[in-house]
């Protein structure tokens, strides 16, 4: 369908006014009326631009603290009649209806009052009636009216206008209405969203996601597939998202997965002890705290430094010349820290390719909110796993209780053990981890190949044993049979922390008293899929 409209009637309508003085003169100009309500129609008589109340077009004035402008039926009906439709040309003759050809209108800023912490009846003030019956009833009738949600869209039309003397194609008005249920909808998710935090509603009956677009990527995971990124307009956390780029490339769909793996870890790193993680496919291939950045980096490079190439980088505080320095003498895709200092910058720009984020701050390791995986035909939604385990939460369960360092490296290696893919094991020492088992069938192979890739690092550092030997040991699901156990004590661990819970609990316990270890129990788990 190639079929023009002239645009004789607007209706002008914004909370946000971007660019509405200069959308206003160009509509004048073409000899377009124009309706207009509140603040919109104020600033635009202030700029001489001839202006039409609503209340004056529709004969019915503003109330209730204008909760009721343009529900009416001369705005609706205008906007829903179907043109060459004899019934519907009659029933606007005989009450009156003049056909309104454009539509102008952003919602009043619901996220915005979210994410500025507004009270509830604020919040309520702010949830849109009449804009989006007026996008939705301009979008349904796309064939004779354009709608416009997005300031950013002005410029498009003032296009088509142009090309098009006046009057918009209807290949523009479909692009324009599908934009603009895309946003009712994301509107409507919002409020859902925030409703059901009103009222404790964990899994509302309906599940609703609001995003709006950030940017589309060069492709997903891999070249054959298309890959994008959406912000969240309700109650976004800080990290990955809301971080700002200061230098190298644009951030691919594996970047930006990884970055925030990297990120969601080292938040759980808040005390102010420097602490740095390198994530490669998603999972840690190093942690470690220290004194300094610098000392933390080289502890967490030293656990698997081949796996260290073309990783992501993640720092829970500033990031200092020194440790930019240390950084840059491998190559790493992405770097991210809560701030970058000017010294770190400036060495950075050596390696123009590499992509360096600075965060503003860590994102809350203890927030709510829901994770979403997509299955055929449908979703699997949970709470976010902000489980953590402290001292006090820890059980004893063999002869040997754990010395103090023992214990600090289970509460730290536990920690890592909730970012890395299940089946996982985590060797650490001294704030560090010194061996990385992700993603394995069997609990055992995890165990073996942490220790492997431990004793490989050992060897290229030119170290006499692994880093495993008087180890902690963590492991996020409890040991079926004593085997893991074994593989653990095998590797040099002297003291291994798990959630407990199996059916053999009491066979595992027994082997790890039989070699003279401690072990405690969480009774948490932290699968990770």
């Amino acid at each position: 369908m190639s079929e023009t409209i002239k645009i004789r009637r607007a209706l002008v309508s914004v909370s946000d006014k971007t660019g509405l003085v200069k959308l206003g003169q160009k509509l004048e100009s073409l000899g377009v009326e124009i309706l207009s309500t509140g603040g919109s129609a104020k600033i635009m008589r202030k700029a001489g631009i001839a202006v039409k109340d609503v209340s004056d077009y529709t004969g019915f004035p503003e109330i209730m603290d204008g909760r009721v402008k343009t529900l009416h039926p001369k705005v609706h009906g205008g906007l829903l009649a179907i043109r060459d439709n004899p019934d519907h040309k009659l029933a606007m003759e005989e009450h009156g209806i003049g056909a309104i050809d454009l539509v102008v209108v952003n919602l009043y800023p619901f996220e915005k009052t979210v994410k500025e912490g507004a009270g509830f009846e604020e919040t309520i003030e702010n949830i849109d009636i009449g804009g989006p019956s007026m996008i939705r009833s301009a979008a349904k009738n796309h064939r004779f009216v354009t709608v416009i949600v997005d300031a950013a869209d002005y410029q498009g039309l003032v296009a088509e206008l142009d090309e098009h003397n006046g009057a918009t194609s209807h290949t523009f008005r479909k692009m324009m209405a599908a934009k603009a249920f895309s946003r009712t909808a994301a509107y409507d998710a919002a409020i859902s969203s925030w409703f059901a935090g009103q009222t404790d509603t964990l899994f509302p009956s309906y599940l609703s996601v609001s995003g709006r677009l950030g940017g589309e990527l060069r492709y997903g995971e891999n070249p054959h597939q298309k890959a994008a990124f959406y912000l969240s307009e309700v109650n976004p956390r800080p990290g990955i998202i809301g971080a700002r780029q200061l230098q190298g490339k644009a951030l691919s769909y594996n970047n930006l997965n990884d970055a925030d793996a990297a990120y969601e870890l080292i938040s759980e790193f808040s005390e102010g002890v420097p602490a740095v993680a390198i994530i490669k496919h998603a999972n840690p291939c190093g942690v470690a705290t220290g004194k300094t950045p610098l000392e933390a980096y080289e502890k967490a490079l030293a656990c698997d430094p081949v796996s260290a190439f073309g990783g992501v980088i993640a720092l829970n505080g500033t990031l200092d010349g020194e440790t930019a320095a240390k950084i840059s003498e491998i190559f790493t895709e992405v770097v991210i820290a809560p701030k970058i200092s000017v010294e770190a910058q400036e060495i950075f720009k050596k390696k123009k390719n590499l992509r360096l984020l600075e965060a503003g701050s860590l994102a809350d390791p203890d927030a709510g909110g829901l994770t979403i995986k997509t299955l055929a035909g449908g979703y699997l939604v949970q709470n976010r796993d902000a489980g953590r385990i402290g001292k006090a939460d820890l059980k004893v369960v063999t002869k040997r209780a754990p010395s103090d360092q023992e214990m600090a490296d289970m509460l730290f290696a536990f920690r890592v053990c909730k970012h890395v893919k299940s089946n996982t094991i985590v060797y650490a020492k001294g704030g560090a981890t010194v061996g990385v088992g992700a993603g394995q069938m069997s609990r055992v192979d995890s165990a073996r190949i942490a220790a492997r890739k431990s004793q490989d690092a050992a060897e290229a550092a030119g170290l006499k044993e692994a880093g495993t030997k008087g180890s902690v040991a963590a492991s996020d699901a409890f040991f079926p049979f004593a085997d893991g156990l074994e593989a653990l004590v095998e590797a040099g661990a002297t003291a291994v922390i798990q959630p407990g819970g199996s059916m053999r609990d009491q066979e595992v316990i027994d082997a790890a008293d039989a070699a003279g270890i401690t072990m405690v129990f969480t009774g948490m788990r932290h699968f990770r899929h």
